[in-house]
C-alpha cells in the first residue's frame, strides 16, 4: 500500500515512518507549518532540518503552510492530505500519536471523510519500552526545545541515549510530565536512525528564551558519516 507520512522531524513521526514502511511503500512526508508557535496541532521547532532529514530517508518532502489557528488548521491539514492523496495516489497516511486523543481523534477523522486508512504505530504504546527501543534501534534523537518544569535549557542540544534515558525517565516521574514529551513539554530532532543513509551535525544553533520557554534556534547543519 502506497502510505505518506506526518512529519516534524521529531522522534515519533520519524519512528512512526520508520515502522510502517516495513510493510508499505513510503512515497512521501508531509510537513505542515504553522505560523503559531503555539499550534495545538503542528510542531514548528527544528523545521530548518526537515530538507535533510528527509534527504537521509530518501523519502520526497511535501510542505503545506497553515496559520495555526485552532480547528481552523484542521481544513489545512484536509486540504494538504488531498493534494498529496491526488500526486501520489496514497491509500494510507501515518502519524506518530501516542497518547493524544486531540490530534488522533481530528485526524482519523479527517481519513475516514476520505476514505484513507489511519495508521498509528505507537498509539498507546508503553512510554518507557518505546523510549528504550528507540535507543536500542540506534535512532539518534537531540532535544531542540524544554517547556517543562525539571527540563532545563540544559537539556537543549543533548541526545536521548542510553547514559541520559534514565535520567530523563527519573524527571518525568518527579515531575509528572509526558516522558515521549506529547503534552510539549519538549520537543526533539532526530539526527541519525537505521533509515538514514547519513547522520546529520548541528553545526551552528544558538538558545532562545520565549515566554517560559527554550528552545535552539538551529542555523547550519551538515551531512556526516554514519
Amino acid at each position: 500500500m502506497k502510505i505518506a507520512a506526518l512529519f516534524t522531524g521529531g522522534k515519533d513521526s520519524t519512528y512512526s515512518a520508520f515502522l510502517a514502511s516495513k510493510e508499505n511503500e513510503l512515497v512521501c512526508l508531509m510537513n505542515i507549518y504553522s505560523d503559531n508557535n503555539d499550534s495545538y496541532m503542528f510542531h514548528t521547532v527544528g523545521r530548518k532540518l526537515l530538507d535533510l532529514q528527509a534527504d537521509a530517508m530518501n523519502v520526497p518532502l511535501e510542505y503545506y503552510k497553515t496559520e495555526g489557528i485552532k480547528e481552523e488548521e484542521l481544513k489545512d491539514l484536509k486540504t494538504f492530505i488531498k493534494e498529496i492523496k491526488d500526486k501520489y495516489g496514497i491509500e494510507g497516511v501515518v502519524s506518530g500519536a501516542i497518547n493524544s486523543r486531540y490530534q488522533y481523534d481530528r485526524i482519523n477523522k479527517i481519513l475516514e471523510e476520505m476514505s484513507l486508512k489511519s495508521i498509528t504505530p505507537l498509539w498507546n504504546i508503553d512510554v518507557e519500552n518505546y523510549l528504550k527501543e528507540l535507543v536500542k534501534e540506534g535512532f539518534c534523537i537531540a532535544i531542540i526545545s524544554v517547556s517543562a518544569e525539571g527540563l532545563d535549557k540544559s537539556w537543549l542540544g543533548r541526545e536521548i541515549n542510553e547514559e541520559t534515558l534514565p535520567e530523563l525517565l527519573e524527571l518525568s516521574r518527579k515531575y509528572r510530565f509526558h516522558a515521549a514529551f506529547e503534552g510539549g513539554e519538549a520537543e526533539t530532532a532526530v539526527l541519525d536512525g537505521p533509515n538514514f543513509k547519513y547522520r546529520i551535525s548541528i553545526k551552528e544553533s544558538k538558545v532562545i528564551a520565549d515566554d517560559g520557554k527554550f528552545y535552539l534556534d538551529i542555523t547550519a547543519a551538515e551531512k556526516s558519516e554514519k
